[in-house]
């Protein structure tokens, strides 16, 4: 045992304090102080507010510590943390992977409400990094068959940790989007790289220093991979199926254009919580 007895309150003030010179921001620095210590502690912010003069132990005071010194390098809350919430779950999330985003919860529950009375249902997520809309779709529909793929070996092999952490039964293939798919599904969904690369001096530092540029970056103004789909969608969507992909807030019209080019689908956008163009479903019909 260590002779200091921190509590949680101590420690959330020594994080304020050295995180102020890098985020100048109160708000923000309390934000992600509290988003590391209910992570670590597997708390509520209720819990966390009722628990301000709760003894930390040892180990769970380092590990935050050693959290606070990789934020202060630029680090990602998430990656110091070393998971991220993601619809009601904790996702093993590092360096070979994206971050799950909040908007992306919002095409899951599209699927999911579009889906709400099937039993069965094929579905395949091309890119699926973490695995954070694969598993969540197998957790809440553990009926489903559910296919992930990714072009990145690294990201699948964190993707099947955290399929093991909830026990879901849920095929990953390495593939160059259909590559290596054969079949069709019901459910097509993908969250693709669709940034542009013009994009890039816009973006913050913690994005671009940290999260794999294999995720984030496409060419032809981020509408690379979206065209490469469009090509052989119709050879892997079943007949009255649907695919679902999250888009950049600008590609709207250029991806309803682009998919409605398709023989026999319908297309609608839609947009996210913040009235940003974010999603868009194409249909057979």
């Amino acid at each position: 045992m260590m002779d200091e007895q921190w509590t949680i309150e101590a420690v959330r003030d020594w994080g304020d304090w050295q995180l102020e010179p890098y985020i100048h921001d109160k708000t923000e620095r309390l934000a992600q102080i509290d988003y590391l210590l209910t992570g670590m502690m597997a708390w509520n912010y209720s819990q966390l507010a009722n628990n301000l003069y709760t003894i930390l132990e040892d180990e769970k005071r380092l590990r935050f510590m050693v959290a606070i010194r990789a934020i202060k390098g630029g680090q990602p809350v998430q990656y110091a943390l070393g998971h991220a919430a993601f619809y009601g779950r904790e996702f093993a999330v590092d360096r070979r992977v994206l971050i799950p985003r909040q908007e992306t919860e919002e095409l899951v529950e599209w699927i999911l409400t579009d889906y709400a009375k099937h039993e069965s249902v094929s579905i395949l997520d091309i890119g699926t990094g973490s695995g954070a809309i694969a598993l969540t779709l197998a957790a809440e529909k553990p009926t489903w068959q559910v296919t992930a793929s990714d072009i990145s070996a690294d990201a699948l092999e964190l993707a099947q940790i955290n399929a093991t952490q909830y026990a879901l039964d849920v095929d990953f293939i390495e593939s160059d989007l259909f590559a290596k798919l054969d079949g069709t599904f019901d459910v097509i969904v993908s969250n693709p790289p669709y940034i542009s690369e013009a994009e890039r001096n816009e973006m913050d530092d913690s994005v671009l220093l940290f999260e794999p540029d294999l995720a984030l970056f496409a060419d032809d103004e981020g509408l690379a991979l979206y065209k490469r789909i469009a090509t052989d969608l119709l050879n892997h969507l079943s007949l009255a199926g649907s695919a679902y992909f999250e888009i950049g807030y600008q590609q709207g019209p250029a991806l309803q254009k682009l998919f409605a080019d398709l023989p026999d689908v319908s297309v609608e956008l839609r947009q996210d919580m913040s009235g940003h163009d974010r999603m868009i479903k194409v249909s057979r019909r």
